[in-house]
């Protein structure tokens, strides 16, 4: 039987970033606070709390001073920086550079256009969709899919920004239904800021299931970004299978299979579906 592991699968460059810190932070100390998983993977985030990683929730914040934390890829809002600051805690910010341009351009376009309605196209309550909101003081509208869309205020003028995992079809879905929409007076502007290095996965992780007999795709049951590539490789290859780890996995799947493809999610690391591959080799 032939296994294949996508290439293209596993960590984002944002997210190896942050570990990247968080390992060079243990290194020196015997333990460091992360606001928030690290990455929406159980597995990785076992391993790094095994290193001294604690994971801390904002309603923590107010319980720690003078000490150091880490702000994961996905970003956080004005005030978080704020109350670190008052609690004297060392800031080891590990913000995408993806996301934090896109902070910016927010905050300033908030402060630009007073009258507008700033819309993000993203999950309510994600990590990276709080941070987002944060920069217009709250009053950023957040739309999930086109129902959502459908009823923005089309007699004013309206922003539209997207965060940074979402779908390009669904994007340029909304953007065109809203250009379709607006009222006379009223001005429309989209800015396209979804990270192609996610975005550039779906096709490429649908070619790579249409190849396998069976793919096994392995993914954190938070992963948002994970549910939507399983998605995408179930539509081109019903023998898609999803595992948090190679305990899940059901060896009577392979009956009959001549190549397994495995792959994952941009929160999935490297050695975990290696770790499922060897599971594979070694019991069937």
């Amino acid at each position: 039987m032939l296994i294949e592991i996508d290439n293209g699968s596993g960590f984002c460059f944002g997210v190896t970033t942050a570990i990247k810190k968080a390992e060079e932070e243990l290194a020196q100390s015997e333990s460091l606070y992360c606001l928030g998983d690290i990455v929406h993977n159980g597995r990785e985030c076992e391993r790094l709390k095994n290193m001294g990683l604690v994971t801390v929730e904002h309603e923590d914040i107010d319980t720690l001073h003078d000490t150091k934390m880490l702000l994961r890829a996905h970003g956080e809002p004005p005030e978080t920086y704020a109350k670190a600051k008052e609690r004297n805690i060392t800031l080891i910010d590990a913000t995408c550079p993806v996301v934090l341009n896109l902070q910016k351009r927010i905050r300033t376009d908030y402060a630009a256009y007073p009258d507008a309605q700033i819309v993000i196209y993203g999950k309510t309550g994600h990590a990276e969709v709080v941070g987002l909101v944060g920069q217009t003081q709250g009053k950023a509208i957040v739309i999930e899919n086109l129902e959502d869309a459908k009823r923005l205020d089309f007699t004013h003028d309206i922003r539209l920004y997207s965060q940074t995992t979402k779908s390009l079809d669904g994007f340029r879905e909304i953007v065109s239904y809203i250009s379709a929409n607006m009222k006379e007076g009223a001005t429309f502007q989209s800015f396209d800021t979804i990270c192609r290095q996610v975005a550039n996965r779906m096709p490429n992780i649908r070619q790579f299931a249409e190849k396998h007999d069976l793919i096994l795709f392995v993914c954190g049951k938070k992963s948002s970004n994970g549910k939507v590539l399983f998605n995408e490789c179930c539509k081109v290859n019903p023998r898609t299978h999803m595992v948090d780890d190679p305990s899940e996995i059901d060896l009577a799947w392979f009956d009959g299979v001549q190549s397994v493809g495995i792959c994952g999610a941009t929160s999935t690391p490297k050695w975990l579906m290696e770790a499922c591959s060897e599971f594979i080799i070694h019991n069937s």
